[in-house]
């Protein structure tokens, strides 16, 4: 969406926040939530709201000539709303859409089931650790996956080469978002430490 963001009331919400061009912040008074939006960087934030309506969505770091112009609107929505809204603004299950995406980019070739993969395989991997070459781990998570897609050599897997390309520029914010939804798809049971998130 553009200058607007569509959420269900009494649901947490998790946003995953990153900027193309200068540091920006996500700010809507009304919730009392404030995080910045870093170029290279992405940043998540949680919020719940509880009463339906549209609040005011500002930027709140002076981001350059056009700064006062970058508002838009948070529109909180009664369940039955929101699942009617967004089923006019997708034609395609985001988990379709990622899966005809991972398809059409033949994501598979690597991450597939075979001997002769080059990635991990993917399924069962949401919500845990993983390990990652020359030490440490990192919580395969949407932000994970996200920065595994564009920037794919900056946290690899343990036991594969840096081989994967990035698809920065190649593929659209929902497509991302689709093919997240996918792969997030082939856990189907969440971890504890999912279910532990606020």
């Amino acid at each position: 969406e553009i200058n607007e963001l569509h959420v269900p009331v009494n649901r947490n919400i998790k946003l995953t926040l990153t900027s193309q061009d200068v540091i920006h912040s996500f700010f809507v008074p009304a919730f009392r939530i404030k995080q910045d939006a870093v170029p290279g960087q992405y940043r998540t934030m949680w919020f719940r709201p509880t009463q339906p309506g549209t609040y005011h969505l500002f930027c709140a770091e002076y981001c350059g000539t056009n700064h006062s112009r970058m508002i838009g609107s948070v529109v909180v929505l009664e369940e039955s709303e929101y699942e009617r809204w967004l089923a006019g603004a997708n034609n395609l299950d985001p988990v379709e859409a990622g899966k005809d995406l991972f398809t059409d980019f033949d994501c598979v070739s690597c991450h597939g089931t075979g001997k002769r993969a080059r990635g991990p395989t993917l399924g069962n991997l949401f919500g845990t650790r993983v390990a990652l070459e020359g030490g440490g781990s990192a919580l395969f998570d949407e932000a994970y996956i996200r920065e595994s897609i564009l920037e794919p050599n900056k946290k690899i897997a343990a036991g594969f080469e840096p081989v994967m390309p990035s698809f920065r520029g190649q593929l659209s914010e929902e497509q991302i978002l689709d093919l997240i939804a996918y792969i997030r798809s082939l856990s189907p049971r969440p971890s504890i430490s999912e279910k532990n998130q606020p």
